[in-house]
């Protein structure tokens, strides 16, 4: 055939002068090929483009240029220029869609309308009543699991707030808890236990709920606690327990938490402060006591060195300086 009849004949590209798109009337995410995803306006169009625009399948070095134009609310005109080459012949179209959006609910937003929900955090704590800035500075972690994990519409909060003696966090993921629990655990020790219960079957198959409870210590890295007639402080957390740092000595131990169960909380890490040494020999500083001003003396830690502040902790009315842990670079104490 010759040129002319050639490009009556073929056509570079097909295109439809309607397309379908769903967007969710609650939250505003966009239904793609069955999936729910969140996705800027761009890049729906790319994306309808892809599904809905067929090339010439003897088509080379395609191009492509897009403007749209908002005619309403729902409707928005896609004006197309492709470019490309069929057996060594340029073919240049123009083409007009237009993209109509319609409302739809996602899965995510049915079932918290239905208060649909797999598991419950219950956070509590062990040894003392935790503040509100505590269950505040735990609520804040699950926040920030939900953003560090993959996009799944099931990592939503059904319901959450203060019970007596905690916190509960109603949630649409049995993996979400499992996944917070485990973030809480590395973060602030403590440990997780879990139950199950069957609420019903489908399909065969039964239905359970978990509870996942999660017990914080009352004590945090770099306390000071009372534990086997001495004074520690905990280095670091473990699987099981705590790495337990001696004051007095250069010692360290492994403890689990049934170890710990007879261990006091003498001083936190936010009573704690910092101190400048006026004289000092091998073993004794001189400091001005923060309460009264007046000059007192301490017991440098073990490893104390020279000319450097020291971090103090006031029990029973006298002050223990204390050796250094790597939490007390992040928090230095009161400075005096």
């Amino acid at each position: 055939m010759c040129e002319p009849c050639v490009r009556k004949r073929i056509k570079l590209v097909q295109v439809p002068e309607n397309i379908p798109w769903v967007r969710c009337a609650r939250c505003g995410i966009v239904e793609i090929q069955g999936k729910w995803v969140h996705i800027s306006e761009e890049e729906i169009w790319d994306e309808l483009i892809q599904r809905h625009v067929h090339f010439h399948k003897k088509a080379e070095d395609i191009g492509l240029a897009l403007e749209t134009r908002t005619v309403s609310d729902r409707h928005t005109l896609l004006h197309l220029q492709v470019e490309g080459v069929i057996e060594d012949l340029l073919f240049k179209e123009e083409h007009t869609m237009r993209a109509r959006m319609a409302n739809g609910v996602c899965l995510t937003c049915t079932r918290r309308a239905g208060n649909y929900f797999e598991a419950t955090v219950q956070l509590r704590s062990t040894g003392r009543r935790l503040s509100e800035e505590e269950f505040t500075s735990l609520r804040f972690t699950l926040d920030k699991v939900i953003e560090d994990l993959a996009d799944d519409p099931m990592f939503f909060i059904t319901s959450e707030g203060p019970v007596t003696g905690g916190y509960d966090v109603v949630l649409g993921s049995k993996g979400l808890a499992r996944t917070w629990g485990r973030h809480l655990v590395s973060e602030y020790g403590g440990h997780v236990a879990e139950s199950n219960s069957t609420v019903g079957r489908k399909d065969g198959i039964d239905v359970t709920r978990l509870t996942l409870l999660y017990r914080k210590p009352g004590y945090d890295i770099g306390d000071v606690l009372r534990w086997r007639d001495h004074y520690w402080r905990p280095a670091t957390w473990t699987k099981d327990g705590a790495i337990m740092s001696r004051i007095d000595r250069q010692e360290r131990t492994g403890a689990t938490w049934r170890d710990l169960e007879s261990s006091s909380v003498v001083s936190q890490m936010k009573d704690h402060v910092s101190v400048d040494i006026i004289n000092e020999d091998s073993s004794v500083a001189e400091f001005l006591d923060p309460s009264t001003w007046n000059m007192a003396e301490v017991r440098v830690a073990w490893d104390h060195e020279p000319r450097q502040k020291l971090r103090l902790a006031r029990i029973d009315g006298e002050w223990l300086a204390l050796h250094k842990l790597g939490c007390d670079s992040e928090d230095g104490g009161k400075s005096i």
